[in-house]
């Protein structure tokens, strides 16, 4: 994509902290970070997200992503970490290049988990129904 911030960190363009490369997946610390050490992972070919990428891409891509969790957390001695993806706008995506985030954690960081809630009742089993008919 010749627009596309990533591709252009892939092709040399705009320079970036990598940290890790092989022949399908890139590594490289966010500009804006949650946290230091938090770091991106993408694939090499533009994907928009996980919707369009190919499934051996997202072995690959998840493959590269378990082996920055553990280097980052080793790295910055974090206490956790998450792997977030963000799809589409409304879900926070803002560059649409597929990518996982890998954000180090600690113990009372301040970041708060999102919230959550007890389905109402005949709620789960009703969307059980609807998502297991989509995939049929």
């Amino acid at each position: 994509m010749k627009e596309c911030i990533f591709c252009k960190i892939i092709s040399g363009e705009i320079p970036s902290y990598k940290v890790y490369e092989d022949r399908e997946t890139l590594a490289f610390l966010d500009i804006n970070p949650v946290h230091e050490g938090h770091t991106l992972v993408i694939p090499k070919d533009h994907f928009e997200n996980i919707y369009s990428i190919p499934p051996e891409t997202l072995a690959r891509l998840s493959l590269t992503t378990q082996k920055m969790a553990i280097a980052v957390k080793n790295a910055v001695e974090a206490d956790g970490i998450n792997i977030i993806m963000n799809n589409e706008k409304d879900a926070g995506q803002i560059v649409f290049h597929a990518h996982f985030h890998v954000i180090p954690r600690r113990h009372n960081d301040g970041l708060a988990n999102w919230p959550q809630k007890p389905y109402e009742a005949g709620v789960a089993s009703t969307l059980q129904e609807k998502i297991k008919h989509t995939l049929e």
